[in-house]
């Protein structure tokens, strides 16, 4: 949709960036969605009926948003500024709902993840997990290519939005059944649970406490830095990638969405060889600064792939890219699980959360932004029948940032954590006692 707002329906980058980013403007909910799946279970269960409500509630909001991007792109055309900035705000607020409806369902999956698993099968839980995940990606950018390949060159919106609409809701169809198949049966009631020995869970503390928690321990504030710099450094090019591929290469909207299933097969290899051979052998801090490592070299190979204009050249470099994607994101997310205290997992991975949908709001607005400055640097300079220099000042902020995050990690010391938040934990208990 991206793409399609961008290249075929002439919106600007930047309101396209804004808009997809609303989804996680509202990801500060993550930490209250935690919170509330730690202290209020519904029907005896944490964390499944969460799962089940945000899904249906995002689905249906997925499905909303095709007739409404093709009647803002009417009112583009219009000559009414009053009913466009309705339209856009109204864009802007359906994102925010799906933000909320994907915070209900996320972070109560994540710590549902933590529920089941101790320290030693948590690595193994989120490659198996995370792999899924990536399949799920290829398949999704493999159905969309063959679905939409009847659609290569069309820009006529009247053909456009019906055919988008019937593709998503399949997608919608699929997600909601995948959705109740994979975690019906995942959590029993709390009340057949047995108490003895049972670890305690942090039901009791309220929201400020939470906050209070997280907040008192630097380490915590230095790897949310790194996580924000992380992500940031995988999506920044999000919202433009497939109109790079259009503008560019000259792809049509199948080969561009083609581009994710590349990207997919790469990130699924590197978790793969990150989960079974890179972390057992090097340990996780060591593989995310690989990670960020070929993070950077990689986004900096497809910068200059846009020089040549190849589009093999470019499937290649995705493929890398997918790779370096894939080593970097086992370790992060093996370490955000690591640096969650099983007494407030839903409260930490609310955080860790937060951090990354931070980042990815930010990537989409910056993204979208940087595009339109490029392009009107371009103009200034006399470069403008080259779309090339708007994506490579992307691209080059890009690598920018994934040195940061590189830096940010340097100063993660995991025992440091776990001493600090347990102090900090056992503080605030002794607080609530008193």
């Amino acid at each position: 949709m991206n793409r399609v707002m961008i290249s075929e329906l002439g919106f600007p980058a930047l309101l396209v960036g804004l808009a997809l980013a609303f989804e996680q403007f509202v990801s500060p909910s993550r930490v209250l969605f935690g919170q509330f799946s730690d202290a209020f279970p519904i029907g005896g269960r944490h964390r499944v009926p969460y799962i089940w409500l945000g899904t249906s509630l995002f689905c249906g909001l997925a499905v909303l948003s095709v007739p409404l991007i093709f009647h803002v792109s009417r009112l583009l055309a219009g000559n009414s500024p009053g009913l466009l900035w309705g339209g856009v705000a109204a864009l802007c607020g359906l994102f925010a709902l799906y933000g909320l409806a994907v915070s209900m369902a996320s972070t109560p999956y994540l710590a549902l993840v933590i529920d089941r698993t101790n320290e030693q099968e948590r690595p193994r839980a989120v490659g198996i997990i995370w792999c899924l995940l990536t399949v799920g990606i290829v398949l999704g950018a493999i159905a969309t290519a063959i679905a939409l390949r009847g659609l290569d060159g069309v820009t006529d919106p009247g053909v456009l939005e019906p055919a988008l609409l019937r593709f998503m809701l399949g997608i919608v169809c699929t997600v909601l059944l995948l959705t109740l198949v994979a975690t019906c049966g995942m959590e029993r009631s709390r009340s057949a649970l047995p108490t003895a020995g049972a670890v305690r869970r942090d039901d009791a503390i309220t929201l400020k406490q939470a906050w209070a928690l997280v907040t008192s321990s630097r380490q915590v504030l230095v790897f949310f830095l790194f996580l924000v710099l992380f992500t940031l450094g995988l999506f920044l090019q999000d919202p433009i990638l497939e109109s790079y591929g259009a503008e560019v290469f000259a792809m049509p909207i199948a080969a561009t969405a083609s581009l994710n299933a590349i990207w997919g097969i790469g990130t699924l290899l590197g978790l793969l060889l990150a989960g079974i051979w890179i972390v057992p052998r090097f340990g996780k801090l060591a593989t995310a600064r690989l990670g960020c490592q070929l993070i950077a070299g990689s986004l900096l190979l497809l910068l200059l792939a846009g020089v040549s204009a190849q589009v093999t050249l470019l499937r290649m470099v995705m493929l890398v890219f997918g790779l370096s994607a894939g080593i970097g994101t086992n370790s992060a997310l093996v370490l955000m699980l690591d640096l969650t205290l099983p007494e407030a997992a839903g409260t930490f991975v609310g955080v860790w959360g937060l951090a990354q949908a931070m980042s990815r709001a930010l990537g989409k607005v910056i993204g979208g932004g940087l595009l339109d400055l490029g392009r009107w640097l371009a103009g200034l300079l006399g470069m403008d029948g080259s779309a090339f220099p708007a994506y490579a000042l992307v691209l080059g902020v890009e690598v920018l940032v994934a040195l940061g995050a590189l830096v940010a990690l340097s100063r993660v010391n995991l025992r440091q954590f776990r001493e600090d938040t347990g102090r900090s934990l056992t503080r605030v208990l002794s607080l609530e006692l008193g």
